[in-house]
């Protein structure tokens, strides 16, 4: 049986069925376009052609050539013989983009630029520039990028944001497919809300014919907007399997205000931890059929407590949108701006109520307070940090993460001895919990000069319990 892969590749969409309006028209005369550059106004101009919304459109994607040098390690057998040299190459990578501000700005995705040392964008005239990176942001999979325009004005691809979008309607998707150049293929929205592909994700769903090369290219409306970004596909091999994914315009003009305001892609939280609801807990709460996002944890004095929400509470809606799981409620979050009040609509006890949330920016509670650590001891050398939320959102971390952050070590001090890393989480040591930086120093000093250790530290998502021989 062959396996499903999930592809990051972007695509292009292909039309599958028969274009049928929403409801049928009476017959009539199809109309001439008198002008030529005009974006069609209905169902039977559309059936002419495409060529008045490309002609709007296109002009506004570009395609994003990426470059990083990496070095691969000699083979053991000639290091053997004194000729294992590491060898330097380039790796080449391909993508797309859409230009959204007159000025030169370029969202894509973010894997397209991952790692790049060298960022070149081509225009859909042929011209070529030196772009750079203003905000990148793994879970979302967007990044912001910037090219400087000398001050002439681009065209650019207005945002829809309205989430008007319906299964059914017909899209438009520009990209650059294995590096042959601007091409436009069109297809129908075939699904909304997918939040099965990403855990940041309530994906447009497409018949898209979706190839590398795509990724960061446009889907567009018959009015001529951007209504998502193309970013992955679901396929046997990797190519092209008819379902492709976008991420929606909500969350891109998101990223975008962020990325210009604050120089970082930023998520406000209401600080409660989630999950899905499924058919046996709906069941157990008294609801008639699976849906939502039950919380399982409030964060002490967060926006979510702040608010009245309590554990146990399934959250409905948000602002009228209907949260169907976590991923689609982390999404709606992702779409809000710092400070925004939430109508967020819940089932407590077997009834509905409707709270108002402010969505804010993860806090520094309790604040950084860095230290490098000295003694004799295998910490010394350390430089770490008390986790937050605000910590948490910078590194990847769960936002309810506890413990001591190691943030740097020296070169040649006893701790470089241990194998410690950079990211790694202190969680205990000796025994005792560790959530402070101060309840750290409190320890090494109770137990200086100690011969055996134990702690347990968190490195990549999982915990291990050590032991160390000072």
């Amino acid at each position: 049986m062959k396996k499903y892969i999930l592809s990051f590749l972007g695509g292009a969409l292909v039309l599958g069925a028969a274009i049928v309006p929403r409801s049928t028209p009476q017959a009539q005369a199809a109309p001439t376009l008198s002008d030529p550059s005009v974006v069609p106004n209905n169902v039977v101009q559309m059936k002419m052609s495409f060529a008045p919304v490309v002609k709007e459109t296109a002009p506004a994607v570009v395609n994003v050539y990426t470059s990083r040098k990496v070095v691969r390690q000699a083979d053991s057998f000639f290091s053997f013989f004194g000729r294992g040299v590491p060898r330097e190459r380039t790796v080449r990578s391909l993508g797309s983009g859409v230009i959204v501000r007159s000025n030169g700005v370029i969202v894509t995705n973010a894997h397209v630029v991952k790692g790049a040392q060298e960022l070149r964008v081509i225009l859909n005239d042929r011209r070529e520039y030196e772009a750079v990176i203003i905000a990148e942001d793994a879970k979302s999979d967007l990044a912001i990028l910037q090219i400087d325009t000398k001050g002439e004005r681009l065209p650019i691809l207005p945002i829809d944001a309205s989430n008007s979008l319906e299964v059914g309607d017909i899209v438009l998707a520009i990209g650059n497919p294995f590096g042959v150049g601007q091409t436009v293929t069109s297809g129908i929205v075939s699904a909304l809300g997918r939040t099965q592909v990403s855990d940041l994700a309530s994906f447009i769903q497409t018949d898209a014919a979706v190839n590398p090369g795509n990724s960061g290219g446009a889907l567009v409306d018959m009015d001529g907007q951007l209504v998502g970004v193309n970013t992955a596909i679901f396929s046997r091999s990797g190519g092209s399997n008819g379902i492709g994914f976008a991420i929606p315009g909500e969350l891109v003009r998101r990223a975008v205000d962020s990325a210009l305001s604050e120089g970082k892609i930023i998520r406000p939280w209401i600080g409660a931890r989630t999950q899905g609801v499924n058919s046996v807990m709906a069941a157990a709460l008294g609801l008639d059929r699976p849906q939502g996002a039950i919380i399982d944890e409030i964060y002490p004095k967060g926006p979510a407590d702040k608010a009245g929400l309590e554990r146990r509470d399934v959250i409905l809606s948000v602002d009228g949108t209907d949260i169907f799981d976590d991923s689609g409620l982390k999404f709606k979050l992702a779409t809000f701006a710092p400070g925004h009040k939430a109508k967020v609509k819940i089932w407590r006890d077997g009834k509905l109520k409707t709270l108002t949330v402010r969505a804010d920016i993860p806090r520094e509670i309790p604040t950084r307070d860095t230290i490098t650590l000295d003694g004799i001891n295998p910490f010394s050398g350390l430089t770490v940090v008390n986790m937050s939320p605000a910590l948490a959102e910078e590194m990847d971390f769960d936002p309810f993460a506890k413990g001591v952050v190691i943030s740097a070590l020296s070169r040649g001090s006893l701790s470089a001895r241990y194998r410690f890393r950079p990211g790694d989480v202190i969680l205990d040591v000796m025994g005792s919990e560790v959530n402070t930086t101060a309840q750290l120093q409190n320890i090494l000093e109770e137990y200086e000069g100690e011969r055996s250790w134990t702690l347990n530290i968190e490195r990549n998502g999982r915990v291990s319990k050590s032991r160390i021989r000072f």
